[in-house]
């Protein structure tokens, strides 16, 4: 088994979150490398020669699917330990992250002198909706932390969606509890802290 690539995290800057196109690539590269493949991920754990070949197994169509495809515990758990828990908490951690971003202050923000003229120009604007019922409208420039933090909202979403799907498999393919994913990162989490 190999230790994914995306669980490294990358240096976090405020650059790097508002930088939008960089933070969702990170995020899809490292839900397909770990999430997206798990089948793959799993099936590579899988080792069905460890009891040597069984001539006799040719003699009969095998047609349960499940039968003999339960993976060793400790490589489920090896797996679940080194390259599922710690890819997940890397996505964790630049969420976090990007997500306190999106709620400080932007000193830096590079519209916000443009967003206060707009402003401005529309408190002054007189509008007389009867001969244009439209011209009342007037949409804002949404500042980059709230456009960071629809972002971020969006990407938990996925990952709470993304994580259910891959825990139902691994614990389908490893015979685990029947507990959710939360419960079994933040165990891992508090073993890790150990």
């Amino acid at each position: 088994m190999s230790r994914a690539t995306s669980t490294a995290t990358p240096g976090l800057s405020p650059q790097f979150c508002f930088n939008e196109r960089l933070l969702r690539d990170f995020l899809r590269l490292s839900r397909s490398t770990i999430d997206d493949s798990i089948n793959q991920n799993l099936n590579a754990l899988f080792t069905p020669a460890r009891e040597g070949f069984d001539p006799s197994s040719t003699s009969v169509r095998q047609t349960d699917s499940s039968q003999g495809s339960t993976i060793d515990s400790t490589a489920c758990q090896g797996f679940k330990d080194n390259v599922l828990f710690p890819s997940w908490q890397t996505r964790s951690d630049v969420l976090n992250y990007c997500a306190a971003v999106a709620t400080s202050p932007d000193p830096e923000d590079p519209d916000l002198i443009l967003r206060q003229t707009e402003s401005a120009k529309d408190r002054e604007r007189v509008v007389d909706e009867r001969l244009d019922p439209y011209s009342a409208r007037f949409f804002p420039r949404e500042a980059r932390t709230e456009s960071l933090a629809n972002l971020v909202r969006n990407q938990r979403n996925v990952e709470d969606i993304i994580r259910a799907r891959t825990w139902g498999l691994v614990t389908e393919r490893c015979s685990d509890s029947l507990t959710s994913w939360e419960e079994a990162l933040n165990s891992w989490r508090e073993r890790k802290q150990r």
